[in-house]
C-alpha cells in the first residue's frame, strides 16, 4: 500500500524531491526500516540520523526526508524535526478529508497507553483496518508526528497518545492532532518534580483541550480531586463535557462491579444514552475507571459500544503494562505479572490492589523506584509501606536506593530484601521462585527490570533443583 508520494512529502514539508518514489511507511530509527519506508533523518542530542542513511537503504527504505544531498532517492528539507511536524499535519488534514477521520487524543498521569490501546481495538473491531493508532509510547514531540505520519487516507478512527515532563509540552501536541475527542485518564503525582504539585500536573494535561475541533468533547475523570481544574480548562476551550467514574454524579458511571469468572471485573455501566454490562478482561479497579473511559470516547467518536465491549472482555495485557507470563520453575509452573514499564505512586497503589486479588501459593512483588517525584519522593516510596503490607506479600525485593524510606517503612511488617539494582534483584530471586507463586514486577522504565522480565521468562526451570 502506498502510504505517500514523494511529490506528496514534498509538497506537505515545503522541501525538494530528487525523484519519483513511492513509500508504505515512515521511520526515524534506521533499525527499524523496512522494505518501502521512508527514513527520516533527525538529528539527536548524541547522534544525527544522516550518519545513518546507508544503514537505511540497506534494509530497503525507497526514499528519505533528509537536510543534506545523499545517494539515494529523497525529499530535501531545511530541518527535518520540522518536516515529520510538517508530514503529520498533512497526514491529520488528509484522513479526514478523504475519509471524514475522528480523532481521539488520549493523556493522563496513569493508563494512557492502555486506554489507547483499548479504544483502538474497540474502534478497529468496529472498522477492521480502519482504525490507527500511534504504537509503543510514542507520545513525546517526535513518536506523535511520526503515528500522524504513518496515518493513511482511509483512516477512519485515529487514536494517538500524547504524554509531557514539562508544561506547554502537550499544548504543542494537542495542536497537532487536532482531536474531535480529547481524554483525560487520570491525575496523579508523575513528573511532579518538574511540575511542582498536582494541580500543576492537572493543568498541564488540561493543555489537550487546547487543540480540540470546534464542537468536541472532553473526557473527564470525575472522581479525582483535580476535577473542577479539568472542568474549567474544558469549558474554556469550548468543549462538551463528559465525565466518567465511580462517584454519583459521573456521566458515564460504574453501577456496580463484582469479579469475574478467570479474572477481571463484571461491571455495569450508566451512560446517558445507554446503560450496558460488561467483562473488563484487565483486573483491578484501575481498569474498571479505564474502560469508563474508553467507553465515553467510543460514543464520542461515534463508535459502536456493543463491540467496545466485547473488545474491553476481549483486551490483553501489554509488555510492561500487565502483560501476564507463565514461566516454568522446578515442580511446575508460576506467573508473572509484568507492570515492568512505569509507576508512580497511584500506579503502584493499583497494581497491588491487583496482586492481593490474585490466588497464589506465595505472593512477591519486586518494587522498584518511581522516579521524577521530586523533593517529596522519599515520602511516596516510604507510604508504599501501607498498601505492601495490606496486599498480603510474602516476599518484597525492593530495588534501588530510592527504595530506602520504603525499606524503612516496612519494619518487621513484610519480608523483604533491598538490592541496588535489576541485576541484583534476578540474583535474589535465584531459587526462590517455587509453583504456584505470582510475581509482580513494577517500577520506571529506567530500573530496567523489563529486562528482568524477560531473563525470569528465558531462564526460570533451566537451573538445578
Amino acid at each position: 500500500m502506498t502510504l505517500w508520494r514523494a511529490d506528496e512529502i514534498a509538497a506537505a514539508t515545503g522541501g525538494t524531491a530528487s525523484a519519483d518514489f513511492a513509500v508504505g511507511g515512515v521511520a526515524f530509527d534506521s533499525r527499524e526500516v523496512g522494505p518501502g519506508d521512508l527514513f527520516v533523518a533527525l538529528p539527536g542530542e548524541t547522534s544525527d540520523g544522516h550518519r545513518f542513511v546507508d544503514q537505511a537503504a540497506a534494509q530497503g527504505a525507497a526514499g528519505m526526508i533528509v537536510a543534506r544531498p545523499v545517494d539515494y532517492p529523497h525529499v530535501r528539507v531545511a530541518d527535518t524535526h520540522q518536516a515529520l511536524a510538517a508530514l503529520g499535519r498533512a497526514a491529520r488534514a488528509r484522513a479526514e478529508a478523504v475519509s471524514g477521520a475522528r480523532i481521539i487524543g488520549v493523556t493522563g498521569s496513569v493508563g494512557k497507553t492502555g486506554t489507547k490501546e483499548a479504544i483502538f481495538r474497540a474502534l478497529d473491531r468496529m472498522a477492521p483496518g480502519r482504525a490507527h493508532r500511534s504504537l509503543k509510547s510514542y507520545n513525546n514531540h517526535v513518536g506523535v508526528p511520526l503515528s500522524l505520519a504513518r496515518m493513511p487516507a482511509s483512516t477512519r478512527f485515529g487514536v494517538f497518545e500524547m504524554g509531557m515532563n514539562h508544561a506547554q509540552e502537550i499544548a504543542a501536541l494537542t495542536r497537532m492532532v487536532r482531536p474531535h475527542v480529547a481524554v483525560i485518564t487520570a491525575i496523579a503525582p508523575a513528573h511532579i518534580e518538574n511540575l511542582g504539585s498536582i494541580e500543576n500536573i492537572a493543568r498541564a494535561k488540561a493543555e489537550i483541550f487546547e487543540g480540540l475541533e470546534p464542537g468536541g468533547t472532553a473526557i473527564i475523570p470525575f472522581d479525582t480531586p483535580q476535577r473542577d481544574i479539568l472542568i474549567d480548562a474544558a469549558t474554556a476551550c469550548g468543549a462538551r463535557i463528559v465525565t466518567f467514574g465511580l462517584g454519583a454524579g459521573a456521566d458515564v458511571r460504574a453501577l456496580e462491579r463484582v469479579p469475574a469468572h478467570g479474572g477481571g471485573t463484571l461491571i455495569t455501566v450508566q451512560m446517558p444514552e445507554a446503560s450496558l454490562c460488561l467483562t473488563v478482561a484487565q483486573p483491578g479497579e484501575h481498569w474498571v475507571s479505564n474502560a469508563l473511559a474508553v467507553l465515553a470516547a467510543v460514543a464520542a467518536a461515534g463508535g459502536d459500544l456493543g463491540v467496545a465491549g466485547l473488545a474491553l472482555a476481549e483486551l490483553p495485557g501489554m509488555a510492561g503494562r500487565g502483560a501476564r507470563l507463565d514461566i516454568e520453575v522446578p515442580g511446575g509452573t508460576a506467573l508473572i505479572i509484568d507492570e515492568s514499564y512505569n509507576a508512580n505512586p497511584a500506579s503502584m497503589r493499583a497494581t497491588l490492589g491487583v496482586l492481593a486479588a490474585e490466588p497464589a501459593t506465595r505472593r512477591i512483588a519486586v518494587l522498584g523506584a518511581m522516579r521524577e517525584l521530586g523533593e517529596d519522593g522519599p515520602r511516596f516510596h516510604a507510604e508504599l509501606a501501607a498498601p505492601v503490607a495490606e496486599a498480603g506479600i510474602d516476599l518484597a525485593v525492593l530495588v534501588g536506593p530510592e527504595m530506602a524510606p520504603l525499606a524503612d517503612a516496612l519494619g518487621g511488617r513484610v519480608a523483604f530484601v533491598h538490592v541496588a539494582d535489576a541485576d541484583a534483584a534476578e540474583a535474589a530471586l535465584a531459587g526462590r521462585i517455587a509453583p504456584g507463586d505470582v510475581l509482580l514486577v513494577k517500577a520506571s522504565n529506567s530500573v530496567g527490570l523489563g529486562r528482568l522480565v524477560a531473563r525470569l521468562g528465558a531462564t526460570a526451570g533451566k537451573g538445578g533443583e
